[in-house]
């Protein structure tokens, strides 16, 4: 597995997203309020656009989700599922602070 930088942390705002073009995978990197990391596609699997990482995060209960700005439904951010449609998932990869950096692994 290659890691690849994508910013320093503290250039990603808490609550937010940020696109990162990795090779031909686009990726939408969130930093959280405890500073948790995570990464995932960044294409909106039930309108076809790239747009996840502007999307709202948030928690539904106890699980960090991302809202698609297209149509609203929650990603869970673990595990790339929709809780809103049974079956529909996006990708997700591997997040980490080094050094002050995000890096993020995609195969």
């Amino acid at each position: 597995m290659t890691w690849t930088a994508i910013c320093q942390l503290d250039h990603l705002l808490p609550e937010r997203g940020a696109a990162a073009l990795l090779g031909d995978t686009q990726v939408a990197v969130f930093r959280l309020h405890d500073n948790q990391l995570y990464a995932i596609g960044n294409g909106d699997p039930l309108s076809g656009a790239q747009v996840l990482s502007r999307g709202i995060v948030g928690t539904r209960g106890d699980v960090p989700v991302v809202l698609s700005p297209m149509h609203k439904q929650a990603f869970d951010l673990r595990t790339g599922a929709c809780l809103d449609v049974p079956g529909v998932t996006v990708p997700v990869y591997p997040a980490r602070c080094r050094d002050g950096l995000i890096e993020v692994a995609v195969p």
